[in-house]
């Protein structure tokens, strides 16, 4: 029998509380075990329901988004995070992610990509909005063009890589895919194969940048030249 994904929303906004938990109650498997409308109400549910997922909204009053993570993981380092947010501007991209999110979706994204950040993160994924990936990888091309005496405390995401490891060429089509922000069923469904195989060639993929997720994998794979 498959595990029920206990999930906690945290957003000061009613309405958009209750579209989610309809959205997420839909599916087989999930369950939305408690919402709260602020940071301090979200660490208070967090600590007394340990749900596996939170969904968690940056701008709310009391304590943000940022604040509510990092009091979150800091009692409870299993429980995986997900923003959920209208702000796609740098700034709270990079402090959310930086707090521990394992995933950063705008409040446009499909309920399907809803879905799958919550299945992913539960997985110890990654799963990002393809915006959200654009400008990761956009400020990331501009670090490394960088020279060295701009930032000489600057250490490269693939400094412990010494070659550029030797991927197939199925892996390198993954990673590409992987590169556009692509879901693991999307992979599949591009590659004509089956979700299983995507995760296997995940895996080889990460063990050969020596990464933990797919937003590592993208931004040393994009460091190494491996991506476009």
């Amino acid at each position: 029998m498959s595990k029920v994904i206990q999930v906690l929303l945290v957003d000061d906004h009613p309405v958009v509380r209750r579209g989610l938990a309809a959205v997420l109650d839909a599916e087989e498997y999930i369950e939305v075990i408690g919402e709260a409308s602020d940071g301090y109400e979200g660490v208070t549910l967090t600590q007394k329901l340990r749900p596996d997922v939170v969904l968690i909204d940056l701008k709310m009053p009391q304590l943000d988004g940022v604040g509510a993570i990092r009091k979150i993981l800091s009692v409870n380092k299993n429980v995986k995070i997900i923003i959920l947010t209208s702000y796609a501007d740098d700034k709270h991209i990079y402090e959310g992610i930086a707090a521990g999110a394992k995933g950063y979706l705008l409040k446009d994204a499909p309920p399907d990509r809803l879905v799958e950040a919550v299945r992913a993160a539960d997985r110890g994924e990654s799963l990002l909005s393809p915006e959200i990936a654009a400008r990761i990888l956009d400020q990331f091309s501009s670090m490394i063009n960088q020279s060295p005496s701009d930032d000489s405390t600057q250490k490269p995401l693939a400094a412990g890589i010494r070659d550029i490891p030797a991927l197939t060429k199925r892996e390198q089509e993954v990673l590409a895919l992987l590169g556009r922000g692509a879901r693991n069923r999307d992979i599949a469904n591009q590659l004509v194969i089956v979700e299983t195989t995507v995760k296997i060639h995940l895996r080889n993929i990460f063990s050969k940048l020596n990464v933990s997720n797919r937003t590592e994998a993208v931004l040393v794979a994009k460091e190494l030249g491996l991506l476009n």
